[in-house]
């Protein structure tokens, strides 16, 4: 019987940004315009919580708007030729939503929150309390879990473990083909995720930045934006069949 081959998807917010979800980084990234610290560390939010929340509550009302691409479609698709396993670095739902059935989020999602003292190092990472709210707005004062509070994005913040990490390298170690895409490697620890690839792994990196190209050995570079990309590697795929 024939065994599909694990294939993963490493993904950045440069899949989602031709669906209109604006980047962190780049031009008019998210962080050009916001200080990272005010809204994107723990510091931040012990010091203004309201505006925390301001700030994904209008990211969480926007993607409701928004539409998987083709390049999230093609990712889908591709479950049908491979077992197909997406880790990604986004936290939105656009993976999911386009028909990926497997989803490992590395930096939290943005339409579930969580008390604010839970999913620490102090309760083990537990995800019990998580509660998966779609596109509405969370207020201050709305509260849940045992100890009754507040509840806060469920979203990795600068300064904050990343506790899918082990669980993201030990799916690259298995890989038979490994695809980044829409992804700067800037951000560590998820830039060194590609190192925990075995030898026979076939490397493929979709990006617009030709600066890109030389950044991993023996990979196969596709100079181009994500849904092109995705449409180029399909068909290689398809071919080599």
């Amino acid at each position: 019987m024939f065994k599909k081959k694990n294939l993963v998807v490493l993904s950045g917010s440069g899949i989602s940004a031709e669906s209109g979800i604006s980047t962190f980084r780049g031009g008019n990234g998210l962080w050009d315009n916001v200080p990272v610290e005010e809204i994107c560390t723990p510091e931040g939010w012990r010091r203004d919580p309201a505006k925390v929340l301001g700030f994904y509550n209008k990211l969480r009302k926007q993607l409701g708007e928004k539409q998987p691409n083709a390049a999230h479609e093609i990712v889908a698709e591709l479950e049908s030729l491979y077992e197909v396993c997406v880790i990604t670095q986004n936290v939105d739902n656009l993976h999911e939503r386009a028909g990926s059935s497997r989803v490992l989020h590395l930096h939290g999602e943005l339409t579930k929150v969580r008390p604010e003292d839970c999913y620490t190092h102090s309760d083990g990472f537990s995800t019990k309390y998580v509660q998966d709210i779609g596109y509405r707005a969370v207020e201050m004062g709305e509260t849940g879990g045992p100890r009754n509070r507040q509840l806060r994005p469920h979203i990795v913040w600068f300064g904050e473990a990343v506790p899918n990490l082990e669980k993201a390298a030990q799916l690259v170690s298995v890989a038979d083909v490994l695809v980044i895409v829409g992804t700067s490697l800037q951000v560590y620890p998820a830039a060194s995720l590609y190192g925990y690839a075995p030898p026979q792994c076939k490397l493929f990196l979709i990006d617009p930045d030709d600066r890109l190209g030389g950044h991993i050995p023996g990979v196969t570079f596709i100079n181009d934006v994500a849904t092109a990309g995705m449409r180029r590697l399909k068909e290689e795929f398809l071919q080599n069949l």
